[in-house]
């Protein structure tokens, strides 16, 4: 899907996303990334998982945000749990499943 405008790519990716995995990448992939974390952290978008893949790209940046975000109080310490960061394929897929699942029982039953 090609998508003229950059916010509108974005928005119709946290709209209709049921989670977001995320593979190493550059500036855009941060502006998704923490528009997808502010819109959970704030409510504005359901909780849906966040899943890093890679490690050693991404362990600076968490350790980052743990030691200076969370540490001066700019962000909370559980909204790191918004993300789970892993090399595993199969530990990424068991996430995203297992959080649809509470989403699904969290859901309202409709009429």
């Amino acid at each position: 899907v090609n998508f003229r405008y950059f916010f509108v790519r974005k928005t119709m990716f946290i709209k209709y996303a049921q989670g977001f995995v995320i593979f190493p990448g550059g500036y855009g992939t941060m502006d998704e990334l923490f528009e997808a974390l502010t819109l959970i952290q704030t409510g504005k978008v359901h909780n849906f998982p966040v899943v890093m893949m890679g490690k050693s790209y991404w362990t600076g940046l968490l350790d980052w945000l743990r030691s200076s975000m969370a540490h001066e109080g700019k962000i909370a310490p559980d909204d790191l749990d918004l993300i789970l960061v892993t090399d595993d394929p199969q530990e990424a897929v068991a996430h995203m499943r297992s959080r649809y699942m509470g989403f699904l029982s969290e859901a309202p039953a409709t009429p």
